[in-house]
């Protein structure tokens, strides 16, 4: 198959980026069967199901590429609205004793089955073929709809939003409403990038120290897996017993030093033994962070609106993986790896700055309190219309700039003495030639629509529109 079809066929995996954009659908409206949250996962393994079976049908035809794709598209689809009705189910259902535990099986759990399913599947297409595979992994559905219709309803039961309007608008208005809740979402930023910047380019990172192809396949798919695994479990159940405030301050700095590692592989040729248990830490400190850092998404997120906050955080925490890529490419190159692991440590320091803001150093369990309506008249709609449109226009031109200067970077790197040309790039972001740069700009516009709800969302709950709002107090 042409290889231009096959990198076209993996934007199959987009609808996990933009997962936030139907969230408030599920949030609104509730299946006629199973409750809110287990019949939106009924309907997306049924889905799952069919869309599987339809593509065990055309397995054996590589003369339609597009009817592939579209399958795969339609699976990612239904994959992403599964995973927003488990998430927000996981919200809903789970008292605070047990979110510890559970989100920490729900990551290694979940990590787990992508390793073992994509590896065994691709064998077992290896020794029989795709069409048996994909019909085997579709009849997997059939228990997984058992157990959704033998799970526990959630103990509470809320209202959903009344109009499509307070899906999409009360959890914005909801979150921000919390005592320091922009401090919050900076720290949601900010407290793994360090952790993320000494893990985004490990594989460039060991070629160059001179390890082999089984050196580091061993290292990444055995230490690493079983490291990150290990720790994600055990980072949940030790938040459960510490404390999550106590967590979060333990495992963050965990995850800063776990670097010391990689700089003394950095500095000692080839060490089989200091490799291994260099990224044995530093990824099993990593799953510690993120099973106390899944428990904090678990306590922020709003159960009546559980989908789409929890859908918003999610992707928020995504962001530093999206952005240390190309960010340590650029730093290796000027500063050389020693240097750099060095660096990224001090990354580190602004995330654990936030948590004392609203997490001082000795609180076993933040509160994150909804803030008391202030006295006053809230904005009229075309005020906060123009808050929006600004913030849009800020944020739409920041992430832009960001792509524009990456871009102009990489030009001048790669055709020296080309000129540094951001302005150039700018433009050619805003005029696409093709299928990948058209997707770009979407991605650029969609972020700079979230940033002006999050300025509307700002400044209406600074200025008290939430003084109506039947906003629930978390425990």
């Amino acid at each position: 198959m042409d290889i231009r079809v096959v990198g076209l066929i993996t934007l199959a995996q987009a609808p996990w980026s933009f997962k936030f954009l139907w969230s408030p659908f599920m949030d609104r409206f509730v299946p006629p069967w199973l409750g809110r949250r287990r019949g939106w996962t009924a309907i997306a393994q049924v889905a799952l199901f069919a869309l599987g079976l339809l593509l065990a049908g055309v397995g054996n035809h590589p003369d339609t590429p597009w009817v592939i794709g579209a399958l795969a598209l339609a699976i990612a689809f239904a994959a992403a609205t599964q995973d927003i009705a488990i998430d927000a189910y996981a919200v809903d259902v789970l008292r605070p004793a047990e979110q510890g535990v559970a989100a920490g099986a729900r990551v290694a759990v979940y990590r787990a089955a992508m390793y073992i399913a994509g590896g065994l599947s691709i064998t077992l297409a290896g020794k029989y073929s795709w069409p048996m595979v994909n019909a085997s992994l579709a009849f997997l559905y059939l228990p997984l709809l058992f157990v959704t219709f033998k799970a526990p309803e959630p103990d509470e039961k809320l209202k959903p939003p009344a109009s499509l309007k307070e899906a999409v608008w009360y959890p914005f208005l909801g979150f921000l409403s919390r005592h320091r809740a922009l401090e919050i979402l900076a720290f949601v930023v900010f407290y793994k990038l360090a952790d993320n910047l000494a893990g985004a380019l490990l594989r460039p990172f060991l070629v160059d120290m001179g390890y082999s192809d089984f050196d580091r396949g061993f290292a990444l798919a055995t230490v690493g897996l079983f490291a990150t695994l290990i720790g994600t479990f055990i980072g949940g159940v030790v938040t459960t017993i510490l404390g999550l405030g106590h967590s979060l301050w333990f495992f963050g700095f965990l995850q800063i030093v776990s670097n010391i590692g990689y700089i003394l592989v950095s500095t000692s040729g080839v060490n089989r033994p200091l490799m291994y248990g260099a990224m044995g830490f530093e990824t099993l400190t990593q799953g510690l962070g993120t099973g106390a850092f899944s428990v904090l998404l678990l306590r922020m997120t709003q159960k009546r609106f559980s989908a789409t906050q929890y859908a918003l955080f999610s992707s928020l925490f995504g962001l530093p993986r999206i952005l240390s890529g190309p960010l340590t490419g650029f730093m290796v190159d000027a500063m050389g790896w020693t240097s750099f692991f060095w660096t990224s440590m001090i990354f580190g320091i602004p995330g654990m700055i936030l948590l004392s803001r609203f997490v001082p150093l000795g609180v076993k369990e933040p509160d994150f309190e909804v803030l008391p309506a202030p006295q006053g008249m809230p904005l009229t709609r075309s005020m906060l219309a123009l808050r929006a449109f600004i913030g849009g226009i800020v944020g739409f031109l920041f992430a832009a700039g960001f792509l524009a200067l990456m871009a102009a970077l990489k030009s001048m790197r790669a055709k020296p003495p080309a000129a540094f040309d951001p302005w150039t790039e700018f433009v050619r972001l805003l005029h696409p030639a093709d299928i990948g740069g058209a997707l770009t700009l979407a991605s650029i516009l969609i972020f700079g629509v979230i940033i002006g709800l999050f300025t509307a969302a700002i400044f209406a709950a600074r200025s008290g529109a939430a003084a109506n709002l039947e906003l629930e107090q978390q425990p």
